[in-house]
């Protein structure tokens, strides 16, 4: 049955009600249940949309509902198709069953598009299918994986967050259309040749919203105004960070910031790794090592230095704040087993950020300890959550089990601090988080990898993560410049790796250095945390007099490019516009741009040609049509090419590849 109701195409069948509707312009919202108290209220990832009057038609066969340039019709069988403007199809349901025979994809097969298949406890598992329209499709997008790919077409992707992984699922098409999976359910997607599906093994409806547009940008920024845009960046999030695991005293962290000063060399900020508190779950410093965080604080400020300081959200069974949470229902329940969801440096159960409750004792507990002194920035680690055993079954929050609604911990972990922080005046607001969803760049998310390998293969697959991060809707990315697990820096091979990853960090959207060094220091002191060791040196300096010089020059060029970086942030706080861009960003005509999956465009300006193998020297470039280039030099005059070609260019160990467009 097809009928239309206040601005929405309404299909009902059975048990199963389908509702499309205008969700911004040129988008349409796609909800489908089969619950029979009505369709499910949340709107998850979706914010408040502009209004707009769709043209709705409702006919005996079929019906159409058109906003903008995208169009969607539902046939009187209930088979969903969406085009744009021109009349070019962009989405088509993936149905073969017998449910009406003039389809000329009739088929005997008996396979539904909308599939809610019922598992105990009443709720489906959720397959929603879609044909692949066109074989040479290109997908990018759906968040961070460790895979080196740019176009996701032909992969399978899991929709769950893990540690170095972060599923914030909107997926940006050649053909022209946008597709947000809006539900935060465990699950998965598939991008194949013949089918594409996106699946939720437990939810009560499916829940798509679907834009189309000429050109990426456009697309980018309608999604950007229906889930949200970032902050304006800080200052101190323009230019150099200083980390390692991990600065184990207040002296030892100072003595680096005061040697950063005393050679002169460009730093905005430095890190306090964890372990920094007594248990797990206090959100405190420990006394015996950080004596005096005040005057800590206020001599980083005199040098101009912020501090962010790192944040678990794992509580110790023996912590001081644990019989409290576990009593007020502030911790992550498991459904089966003994209640330990990580085991690393004690037995702890994170904090439930689904609770609104929870979320203002963590932000207490945090404000009285660590922003009260002056810290303004906040290393939300482990926002996974990370779990021992990734069971997704077995873990229950206040919001719904965690196959149902799991993968929106990081956005409400990302909550905590920004609410707090807003609360407390704090405008311009960033935290450094593991893992995001959908939505989570409007409360202050500067998303990093994770603990990736120091290997060269590793930095290739961060390429394509911060690039299809950026696609994703999270324009604040970042990597642990020369990987995390690993790396001697005395190791020639390695400095080789260090030098081209830092390269690269320069032309991201945050420049950041971290990672757990070999070899392991000796441990200090034996309370608290110290059995957590600290990793070997990890500054600028550490590398040799050679690699040292390199980073030097890479520190300026970011210091030179800090009002263009600032211009970049603006454009991603007001539009959602990412930092780092794949060529076909910028240049949508090219058909050449659309196949590149090395190089990338650091905002409008500059075409940024990462070396990410060993021991070349020279490499082949292309660039794009309808610009000329310039070989970026920092300060020496560099050739000139006219785009469109593939050019031979030198990048001895001094140097990354990088072209200005004029």
């Amino acid at each position: 049955m097809l009928s239309a109701k206040d601005n929405r195409l309404i299909f009902h069948y059975d048990a199963e009600d389908v509702w499309i509707e205008p969700w911004g312009e040129n988008a349409l919202r796609v909800r489908a249940t089969k619950v029979q108290h009505g369709m499910p209220k949340e709107d998850w990832a979706l914010q408040a949309p502009t209004p707009t009057k769709a043209d709705i038609t409702v006919g005996e066969k079929e019906a159409s509902i058109v906003n903008g340039k995208i169009k969607a019709i539902i046939t009187a069988a209930g088979k969903i198709t969406v085009y744009n403007s021109k009349g070019e199809l962009l989405l088509e349901e993936y149905a073969r069953h017998r449910n009406d025979v003039r389809d000329p994809k009739c088929s005997a097969l008996l396979v539904e598009a909308r599939e809610f298949k019922p598992i105990p406890g009443g709720d489906y598992h959720l397959t929603l299918r879609l044909e692949s329209v066109d074989k040479n499709e290109k997908i990018y997008g759906m968040g961070q994986y460790q895979q080196p790919y740019l176009d996701l077409k032909g992969l399978d992707l899991e929709l769950a967050q893990r540690n170095s992984q972060a599923s914030v699922p909107f997926a940006l098409s050649s053909l022209g259309y946008g597709l947000l999976w809006n539900n935060p359910g465990i699950g998965r997607a598939v991008f194949g040749k013949n089918i594409m599906s996106f699946e939720a093994y437990s939810t009560q409806k499916l829940d798509y919203w679907v834009v189309a547009g000429d050109s990426p940008a456009e697309i980018e920024e309608a999604y950007a105004k229906a889930t949200g845009t970032v902050p304006m960046m800080p200052e101190y999030g323009l230019g150099f960070w200083q980390c390692k695991l991990r600065y184990q005293t207040q002296e030892e962290l100072l003595s680096v910031a005061r040697e950063y000063k005393k050679r002169n060399l460009p730093i905005d900020l430095i890190v306090i790794d964890f372990f920094h508190w007594p248990k797990q779950g206090e959100w405190k410093f420990d006394p015996t090592y950080w004596p005096d965080p005040d005057a800590m604080v206020k001599e980083l400020k005199e040098m101009k230095i912020e501090l962010m300081v790192s944040i678990w959200p794992t509580v110790d069974i023996e912590s001081e704040n644990y019989k409290e949470m576990v009593e007020k229902g502030y911790l992550i329940r498991n459904d089966r087993g003994i209640r330990v969801a990580m085991d690393f440096q004690g037995e702890t159960v994170h904090f439930d950020a689904t609770n609104p409750e929870s979320r203002a004792y963590v932000w207490d507990k945090a404000n009285k300890n660590y922003y009260s002194k002056g810290i303004k920035v906040f290393w939300l680690d482990e926002a996974e959550p990370e779990y021992s055993v990734y069971d997704f079954d077995n873990y229950r929050y206040w919001l719904g089990s965690n196959l149902q609604i799991g993968n929106i911990y990081p956005l409400e972990y990302a909550r905590t601090f920004y609410e707090g922080m807003t609360a407390a005046g704090q405008t311009n607001i960033v935290n450094l988080l593991r893992c995001a969803w959908a939505g989570s760049q409007k409360f202050g998310a500067l998303v990093w990898s994770g603990d990736i390998a120091s290997s060269w293969s590793s930095l290739r697959n961060q390429v394509a993560a911060g690039l299809n991060m950026g696609i994703a809707g999270i324009p604040w990315w970042t990597t642990d410049i020369g990987g995390f697990h690993g790396g001697d820096p005395t190791d020639e091979a390695f400095r080789e790796l260090f030098v081209r990853w830092f390269q690269w960090g320069a032309f991201c959207p945050v420049m950041r250095l971290h990672g757990d060094r070999e070899p392991q220091q000796p441990q200090h002191g034996t309370t608290g945390g110290a059995t957590c060791l600290s990793g070997a040196s990890n500054e600028v300096w550490s590398y040799g007099p050679t690699v040292y010089e390199i980073c030097k020059n890479y520190m300026q060029i970011r210091e030179e490019l800090r009002e263009y970086t600032r211009s970049l942030m603006k454009e991603a706080h007001e539009k959602g516009t990412p930092v780092i861009r794949p060529l076909f960003y910028n240049f949508p005509a090219d058909e050449r741009a659309w196949t590149v999956e090395t190089e990338y465009m650091y905002g409008h300006q500059y075409l940024c040609c990462p070396v990410l193998y060993p021991g070349i020297r020279e490499m082949k470039v292309y660039l794009p049509k309808g610009a000329r280039w310039k070989e970026f030099r920092g300060g020496e005059e560099g050739n000139e090419y006219d785009g469109g070609q593939t050019v031979l260019v030198k990048c001895p160990l001094e140097l990354m590849p990088v072209f200005v467009k004029l």
